[in-house]
């Protein structure tokens, strides 16, 4: 959060990588249900070279658009992003891309070019002038939450790590046993409950929508506080201090924005295993039984 500002600093760029040598075809690679956790590794390791932090840039999707991979990125920090922004005008990323995508794919050599883009901007063309990209990266907010595949390939990278801490060199296609995201994911594997009990009727246990997001921030009012020290016992990313902050950085934005943030963050932590199950837990035990029932269609359609 920058000095003098209540409102926190986040923009979005995407990240254009394509390889120059014919028979790499990064598309097709990270298309692979073998390759694609190599290639997810190399890009988040290599991101993190660029901004000194695992968490400095966060990837909310990765697309593939033959012959280029597209790594749509968002910052939360101006001095991550512009750490970014040096690493990226220095070379210093692009070289980081070549070697981890070289290491984890076990190939020779994997020469690449890259662009940058803000919104309609070409960052290539002013990479010089570093306030002016930070401006555009500010004036571009991510239009995502981050996708469910990436969510699950963090995962999957978390565990590679950890095991390979156990057991130093652990091939990466084990890593597929941990938690596939190339396969369709059993719902048991992120929701052990396929339905749950609410009012003596059950319910499909789902995963929350934008809907059921904007229902809520719209209607829990003052409590989302309490509804998120609810759901912060089972989610790392709500600790006091995070839910205390979020108070403080939209506080002239007003209560919706606060619990939109709130949710945003548990959604976004948990990906497929941020359920209506456990939303409605927390909405009944701080006795939002009638928020509960909106969410859940129990409600006439008027307000």
């Amino acid at each position: 959060k920058m000095a003098g500002s209540s409102a926190p600093w986040i923009g979005s760029a995407y990240l254009f990588l394509q390889s120059t040598c014919k028979t790499i075809i990064l598309p097709s690679l990270y298309e692979s249900s073998q390759q694609k956790p190599s290639v997810f590794k190399a890009l988040k390791l290599a991101l993190a070279d660029s901004t000194g932090s695992m968490n400095g840039v966060d990837m909310l999707k990765v697309h593939c658009s033959h012959p280029h991979l597209i790594v749509q990125l968002k910052f939360c920090k101006q001095e991550n992003c512009r750490r970014f922004l040096q690493s990226y005008r220095e070379g210093v990323l692009q070289k980081s891309l070549q070697y981890h995508l070289q290491i984890s794919l076990a190939m020779t050599t994997v020469p690449l070019e890259t662009e940058l883009k803000a919104g309609n901007e070409h960052l290539d063309n002013m990479l010089k002038d570093e306030d002016r990209c930070l401006e555009c990266i500010y004036r571009e907010k991510p239009d995502r939450l981050r996708d469910e595949e990436i969510t699950e390939l963090e995962e999957c990278l978390k565990s590679l790590i950890l095991h390979q801490h156990i057991n130093n060199n652990m091939p990466s296609k084990d890593c597929m046993s941990l938690n596939s995201p190339s396969l369709p994911s059993q719902g048991s594997s992120h929701s052990p409950q396929v339905t749950f009990l609410f009012q003596g009727q059950q319910f499909a246990n789902r995963t929350l929508t934008p809907d059921d997001h904007q229902k809520f921030a719209k209607f829990v009012s003052k409590k989302w506080k309490q509804v998120g020290r609810s759901l912060q016992r089972s989610c790392r990313a709500l600790r006091d201090p995070v839910i205390d902050n979020l108070a403080l950085e939209y506080d002239r934005e007003g209560l919706y924005e606060q619990a939109y943030q709130m949710l945003l963050r548990f959604i976004q932590s948990e990906g497929k295993k941020a359920t209506i199950a456990r939303l409605v837990a927390a909405l009944e035990e701080n006795g939002l039984t009638s928020l509960a029932e909106e969410l859940l269609g129990l409600h006439s359609n008027d307000d």
